[in-house]
This record gives structure tokens, sequence and C-alpha cells, in this order.
């Protein structure tokens, strides 16, 4: 299995346009607050237009005035349903591009996590090797120790050798025994 994740650049470029959608978002955003902010302007300035009139010139202002400000309301609420709905693009785009980098996000966890356990199963693996390799060679060792013990092989030899007439049947040890027993013990005498 492959170290590095196989989608790293895919990732890294949905990663980037997730950054980009974000940015729009943000910027939808704020071109809304900007327009709530005209439009709470635009409804203060016309609640605070003189009620009275003294005059006709005045009343001619002030009706004059408000429907300026009426005209700039509809503007203003016209530019704010226009900011709404890039808005909500701008959120739905977003939104796209994050399932899809949160989808190759959990991919690569789960290759990190698959790397993660194949590098375990390569290490329990030398490790067993190991152990088992020690454990035939103490194994080992120690039927060659128990085989080649001095007494055994001396009491090996000398039994033979009586068997096969050792002592001759008169007390008198046989040559080859006595050979058989002195090679076993190290060579001193019996």
């Amino acid at each position: 299995m492959s170290r590095r994740f196989p989608l790293a650049g895919l990732l890294r470029l949905q990663q980037l346009h997730e950054d980009a959608a974000a940015i729009q978002l943000a910027a939808a955003n704020a071109r809304s607050s900007a327009t709530r902010a005209r439009q709470k302007a635009a409804r203060l300035e016309l609640a605070e237009m003189p009620s009275e009139v003294v005059n006709a010139a005045a009343l001619n202002s002030v009706a004059a005035a408000r429907s300026s400000s009426r005209s700039m309301l509809a503007e203003l609420e016209a530019v704010s349903a226009e900011n709404q709905v890039r808005t909500e693009q701008a959120q739905a785009a977003f939104n796209e591009a994050r399932s899809q980098s949160v989808r190759l996000q959990k991919l690569e966890t789960k290759h990190e996590a698959r790397v993660a356990a194949e590098d375990l199963h390569t290490e329990q693996t030398a490790i067993d090797e190991i152990a088992s390799g020690a454990w035939h060679r103490g194994r080992g060792a120690a039927g060659r120790a128990g085989g080649a013990g001095g007494t055994g092989a001396a009491a090996g030899a000398t039994g033979s050798a009586g068997g096969a007439g050792g002592f001759g049947g008169l007390g008198a040890p046989n040559s080859a025994g006595a050979s058989a027993a002195q090679e076993a013990t190290g060579g001193a005498k019996p």
C-alpha cells in the first residue's frame, strides 16, 4: 500500500475550492449586512423627517424627500433580495465544497488508519520472527546440551560395553568397553 494518500492533490484542490467558496460567502454576507444597515439608516431618516409644514413650499419639499426616501428604500429592498439570493447561492456552493472536502478527508483518515495498521502488522511480524528464532535457537541449544552431557554418554558407553560382554563374565574389563568409557569421560581412566 502506498504510504502517501493517493488523493492528496485532489484533497488540496478541494480545500482551495472550499476556501474560495468561504471567501465568496463572507463577501455575500458582508454585502447583505451593508444593505441592511443602509435600509435601517434610510428608515430612520424617513422617520425623523418633520411632519409639520408651515407653507406650500415646505410641503412640497417634505413630499419630495419622502418620495425619494421611499424609492431609495424600494431600491434597497430589491438589492437586499438580490443579495439574499446571492448569499444563498454562495452558502450552497460553500456547503457543496465543504462536503466534498469532508469526504476526501474521511478517505484520508481511513488511508492513514490502514497504513498505521499495516505498520503495526509489519512490526508485529518482525517481533514474532525474532521471538520464534530465539525460541528455536534456545530449544536447539538445550537439545545439544542434553545429548552431549558427559555423565549420560559415559553411562551409555559403559552400559553398551558391559552388555557386549564388557566384563567378560569374569570381572575383567573388556578393552573396547574401557576405551569407550575413557573417551566419554574425557580420557580419565576408570
